[in-house]
């Protein structure tokens, strides 16, 4: 990556996606594919296993709730400073299943200082299954060790 040219927005989230996971066994851990960053926006995806399904026989919401979770860490991170949830509040619409792909699809509401509202919408087979609203909030400091320069076009 040229440090010396300005980033775009896009390219700057993406950079940030990259150095969140590298480090982020919990979402390797369970499988999460990122398949999509743009500022303010994230795409994550994960199979439902046989772990992760509940004595109903459906997925357990506390996996449901990670993936969005997930996407919504990197949504809220994509402008280059550390931010974490505040609170996150789920609905569930209809259960996941065994071998379900989750597709958690996380974008930004609002931005405002150290504040952000982010909503997550969960789904299987482009089915709702849930939909989280995230409250964020900026705790200091950057992911990357380059000065957020950015190119506004």
């Amino acid at each position: 990556m040229n440090n010396s040219a300005p980033l775009s927005p896009d390219q700057l989230a993406r950079a940030c996606a990259e150095a969140m996971w590298k480090d982020d066994n919990a979402s390797q851990g369970l499988g999460m594919e990122i398949l999509e960053i743009t500022a303010g926006h994230a795409v994550l995806a994960m199979t439902v296993k046989p772990n992760m399904v509940n004595g109903h026989g459906i997925a357990h919401g506390g996996f449901i709730f990670t993936l969005a979770d997930s996407a919504f860490a990197f949504a809220c991170n994509s402008h280059n400073e550390r931010t974490v949830a505040a609170h996150g509040n789920i609905s569930f619409i209809r259960p996941g299943k065994l071998g379900d792909r989750l597709v958690a699809t996380a974008r930004e509401i609002s931005r405002n200082g150290r504040s952000g509202i982010y909503d997550v919408s969960v789904t299987a087979n482009d089915a709702p299954i849930a939909e989280l609203r995230g409250h964020s909030r900026t705790v200091g400091g950057a992911l990357l060790p380059i000065a957020a320069k950015t190119d506004p076009n």
